[in-house]
């Protein structure tokens, strides 16, 4: 289902500031359907996710007409935006809380429909109070993890059912993108998918949208949340790893970048919580490095992906636009968006040297993808212009010795097929617009 937003006139509702007088369609069907299959199971059901990535639109628009095309009065839909002025009182429970019992009338189910709840006091207590009705379904978003994600499994006391939601994929992106699916690609990876920044009309506006989401949303926020002092070094942490999506890297190691290029005194310490902050406001993710053969985890180092393209193009002004590593960043996000654990893989091999001494090497898969019993190897090879290089991307499948599926994802690959060596190979196109391009 795509959900058309039309003109509101006067009576548009604060939370569609941005497409005020437009017709577009979105289709988000993926998560609706999540929050559909989860109606009335008595839990909390929360969605999490980066801000401004359409959360309150899922919540507040597309799930609450569903409610109303499926019988459920309007008075039995109750709204709250916390993050709004309007709403500013409620964010005290003792006011809210009062209120919101004061909206239960009779015996029917209440549907509440809480936006950024992690703006309200005391919420973990205020939802569980309000789950505790056996006529009370709850919903709510957010978009701090660490003040929702580690809650839910811990003080709702098994009662939080969380679903993530990341900005549009590309997929839902080229819902709405007028042109053929080369150019889409092209404005995606530089622009990315935040929905207010895609319907914006010129590459300037984008810019500009981008920029001050980042300055004024997301770094004003994680500064005051966490009272950050050197706002300097954490923005400057940001560069580098705006800088270094898929590539290997550790709080030490980042250490001695700031040390030997900045002269800073910044220790591996700091650099770790301002990881963590963040990871806690959904804009970057850390992927493991995971041992094929040893079949566990290891230390470090790690990667890092952010979780749109558009903000991490102008953190560091659209400058080091390599598509390689935007293709494998985005390949990272669309894994995760379906509901993928995503670890970057490394096998140990040990093979004949030219002076006939054994010699050990590292090989890298890219991405390990697990969901229940499901088990993917991937490798992001933008281009295989030649045997050789077509030869070092499948040469980790090759010395891994189990039966799950290997997939080649090309930029260049005319149509899904496999190799003789029984390897899928795809283009990122059919790979992202096909939700089942995996099981081909």
């Amino acid at each position: 289902m795509r959900y058309t937003i039309r003109n509101y006139g006067k009576n548009i509702p604060k939370y569609l500031t941005g497409v005020i007088a437009m017709e577009i369609a979105i289709s988000r069907d993926y998560y609706l359907e999540q929050i559909m299959k989860r109606k009335n199971n008595g839990l909390i059901k929360v969605v999490t996710g980066i801000r401004r990535c359409g959360k309150s639109f899922l919540l507040r628009t597309l799930f609450k007409k569903h409610l109303l095309e499926n019988g459920v009065d309007e008075d039995h839909i109750i709204e709250t935006a916390f993050d709004l002025f309007d709403y500013i009182e409620f964010r005290d429970p003792k006011v809210f809380y009062p209120w919101a019992k004061e909206q239960i009338k009779d015996e029917d189910t209440y549907y509440f429909l809480l936006d950024e709840v992690q703006m309200l006091g005391e919420f973990v207590s205020v939802l569980n109070g309000l789950a505790d009705k056996k006529n009370c379904d709850v919903y709510v978003t957010g978009s701090n993890a660490k003040f929702l994600s580690s809650d839910i499994a811990t003080e709702f006391g098994g009662r939080g059912d969380e679903i993530h939601m990341y900005p549009l994929s590309f997929s839902e992106f080229m819902t709405i993108y007028n042109g053929n699916r080369y150019d889409g690609w092209n404005e995606y990876i530089t622009y990315g998918g935040i929905p207010l920044v895609v319907l914006a009309e010129t590459d300037e506006q984008k810019t500009t949208l981008l920029d001050n989401l980042f300055k004024e949303t997301y770094i004003r926020d994680i500064v005051t949340r966490n009272k950050i002092r050197n706002i300097g070094e954490m923005e400057s942490l940001l560069d580098v790893l705006s800088s270094a999506i898929g590539a290997l890297t550790n709080p030490n190691k980042l250490q001695k970048t700031f040390k030997s290029v900045n002269k800073s005194k910044i220790t591996a310490t700091t650099i770790t919580k301002y990881i963590e902050y963040l990871e806690d406001s959904f804009l970057i993710e850390e992927a493991r490095r995971y041992d094929i053969k040893g079949k566990s985890y290891i230390g470090t180092p790690m990667k890092y992906y952010f979780m749109d393209m558009g903000l991490r193009n102008v953190r560091i002004n659209f400058r080091q636009m390599e598509v390689t590593h935007s293709m494998e960043n985005v390949i990272y996000n669309e894994l995760r968006m379906r509901g993928y654990s995503v670890d970057v893989g490394n096998l140990s091999i040990v093979e004949q040297g030219k002076d006939g001494k054994s010699v050990k090497k590292q090989l890298e898969v890219d991405f390990i993808c697990n969901k229940g019993s499901k088990k993917y190897y991937i490798q992001s090879a933008y281009a295989l212009e030649t045997e050789e290089k077509a030869a070092q991307e499948i040469r980790p499948f090759l010395k891994i010795k189990d039966s799950f599926k290997k997939i080649v994802i090309t930029s260049n690959t005319p149509k899904p097929f496999y190799s003789d060596d029984g390897i899928l190979m795809m283009n990122v196109y059919d790979f992202l617009l096909n939700p089942d391009s995996m099981e081909l």
